[in-house]
């Protein structure tokens, strides 16, 4: 642990920790409840690896290949994004947008089948949103897009790794690129999507050295940035999705830092959504944009 301070590490205590439960290959309850156990020589040798590799910058999470997002376990790679507890407010709005009932196979007022939700994740990463929209809407159908192939080979298991692989269908391409190309009469009806959601890259290229070193120097840099004002890629997306979202569908995206009025303005200057709201974080930061697609669109 003092190796991790010497080094500047954010929560020495806890990277120490989560550290020794991996090298251990047990929970935090059981190091807790067998204290006088002491480390074999290979253990010892395998968590002070670790350490030193936390103390060189390697984030915990690519060091034990897990992390922790909406309650379910991911594994994690150099290959994707982290996922972050910010991220999860993407899945709140877009629930809360979709209403209690689109996910559920029967209309619990009428007993009419209700229709399967079509939903894409661009810039999948990790698979962490498809995969939580995955077990929160049992009904739904979902496309996974992302531009990286390590990426969606990381994504597949994690969707495995959670018995939602069978509704999600993984796809490698730039943002919603390969649904464009279809021929325009394959995108009507039940292939336009009632939800898109995102995290895209959002980072201004010239704010790559405010960012911590961990991110700066091990999260792949296609997931984090966008181009010199961090907004470009939110202006293809929406147009993308103004194309692929069926009337009264929603467009659910996290926000960068300060992007929250670019991308209000972006909207605004298509005349096909309406209803669109920001939510803020727990640190009072705009965090997500969502909007509909209006259903006569002027």
């Amino acid at each position: 642990m003092a190796r991790l301070r010497e080094a500047s590490v954010p929560s020495p205590t806890l990277a120490a920790e989560l550290l020794l439960m991996h090298s251990l290959g047990h929970d935090r309850a059981w190091i807790y409840a067998h204290p006088e156990v002491v480390l074999t020589a290979a253990e010892a040798e395998t968590y002070f690896r670790l350490l030193e590799r936390r103390a060189a910058g390697e984030p915990t999470q690519y060091l034990t290949g897990k992390q922790e997002f909406w309650g379910l376990e991911f594994e994690v790679t150099p290959a994707v994004l982290i996922p972050r507890p910010e991220t999860e407010h993407v899945i709140e709005v877009a629930l809360e947008r979709l209403g209690e009932e689109r996910g559920i196979r029967i209309n619990m007022r009428t007993g009419a089948p209700t229709p399967r939700s079509r939903i894409a994740d661009v810039g999948t990463g990790s698979g962490c949103i498809a995969a939580a929209l995955a077990h929160e809407l049992p009904h739904a159908q979902i496309v996974a897009t992302d531009i990286s192939e390590d990426a969606l080979e990381v994504a597949r298991r994690n969707a495995a790794r959670h018995g939602v692989n069978e509704r999600i269908e993984f796809i490698r391409t730039d943002l919603l690129g390969e649904m464009l190309e279809r021929p325009r009469e394959s995108r009507r009806g039940e292939q336009l999507f009632d939800l898109i959601v995102s995290n895209p890259p959002y980072v201004a290229r010239n704010e790559a050295q405010d960012l911590p070193r961990e991110v700066r120097e091990h999260e792949p840099a296609a997931a984090l940035f966008a181009g010199p004002t961090g907004i470009e890629l939110y202006e293809r997306l929406i147009e993308q999705a103004a194309e692929l979202l069926a009337p009264g569908g929603i467009v659910v995206l996290e926000l960068g830092y300060n992007c929250a009025d670019g991308v209000r303005a972006i909207l605004s200057r298509q005349r096909v959504w309406v209803n669109v709201s920001v939510t803020n974080d727990l640190a009072g930061i705009p965090r997500v944009i969502a909007a509909e697609r209006a259903r006569d669109p002027k």
